[in-house]
């Protein structure tokens, strides 16, 4: 039988800390795993951006979704299984993280990256925290201390700096991707909720082949209504498969071991490395040029997630709590 709403309450408070709010011992936090998974999206933008400019968005994001599902094919009989074993609940969020937060937010970001430059579209890793953290209230009653501010200001702070070289001055041109981004930011964040929902009942391995599976039609069905081509060229085969791989399904799952021990709000935030990383690979590889403020922003980006992962492991209260919302 499909755990309710209240099991995951119990599971959520017992991961991290007693129903009081103490501190457990063996909390098997798995926020480091979630960063690291981050750390790797920070490569999309090297792969993306150039297959962007070349591509409509809705066949760069088909053929993303058809390399993994081919990739992960031998492993679709078992995600199937357990999607029919589990409760209406989580079919209903493994559909909605399918469609909305893989196909949908997907083909936002990529557009984004089309119509912008390669720094907008790191805006909705500044506004997921918001969402998430909204979203874990309602859905999975996930309570959040004052204290969780003290980690996600300076992070949602640090994010500005790092993606606007005058973060006074946001031009007009900017708007159009900021949001796209935005809209992949909501739905991204949806995801991470709804993925810890899904993570207690459904293996790891079979909730990023169902992710990847569902979203494939309806990844399909957008590049059907946009009328968009489907052969997008043998020269953009190797940036599509690396594309599909790293930033895609390797991250993916290393994403959702780390979310099984990781309550989303926390994983939300330590996703936050993923433009400090992009910056790093910009800066190393592409040639790009930082300013002073996205430096100083890059720094308190790291330093904001080092703080959070060295508070949940030795602080005495978590920065979450499990009591559940009136």
């Amino acid at each position: 039988m499909s755990p309710g709403l209240g099991d995951y309450r119990v599971r959520v408070t017992t991961a991290g800390e007693t129903a009081g709010g103490a501190r457990t011992s063996g909390t098997g936090d798995r926020t480091w795993l979630v960063a690291c998974a981050a750390a790797l999206w920070g490569t999309d933008g090297l792969l993306r951006k150039p297959l962007a400019e070349t591509l409509p968005a809705s066949s760069v994001v088909f053929w993303e979704h058809l390399i993994i599902v081919l990739v992960m094919l031998p492993f679709l009989p078992s995600a199937v299984r357990a999607f029919r074993r589990s409760g209406v609940r989580e079919r209903v969020a493994m559909v909605t993280i399918g469609v909305g937060s893989s196909a949908l937010a997907t083909a936002l970001f990529t557009a984004a990256f089309a119509v912008g430059d390669g720094i907008t579209p790191l805006v909705l890793q500044k506004l997921q925290p918001l969402f998430a953290v909204l979203a874990a209230y309602l859905l999975l009653g996930e309570r959040v201390r004052a204290r969780y501010w003290a980690f996600a200001l300076p992070a949602l702070a640090g994010a500005w700096l790092l993606s606007f070289p005058d973060p006074l001055s946001v031009q007009i041109s900017a708007l159009q991707p900021a949001l796209l981004a935005i809209g992949a930011a909501v739905l991204w964040a949806a995801g991470t909720v709804l993925g810890r929902v899904v993570s207690r009942s459904i293996p790891a391995r079979d909730v990023t082949v169902l992710r990847f599976g569902l979203g494939l039609p309806a990844a399909l069905a957008v590049l059907t209504v946009q009328g968009d081509p489907l052969a997008v060229g043998w020269e953009n085969a190797v940036g599509l498969i690396l594309l599909a791989l790293i930033p895609g399904l390797i991250s993916l799952s290393v994403y959702y071991l780390g979310l099984r021990g990781t309550p989303a709000a926390r994983a939300t935030l330590a996703e936050l490395a993923f433009p400090a990383t992009a910056a790093f690979i910009g800066v190393t590889v592409l040639g790009e040029h930082l300013v002073a403020t996205q430096w100083i922003g890059f720094v308190v980006v790291i330093t904001a997630i080092t703080a959070l992962g060295w508070h949940e492991r030795v602080g005495r209260r978590a920065v979450l709590a499990g009591t559940p919302p009136a």
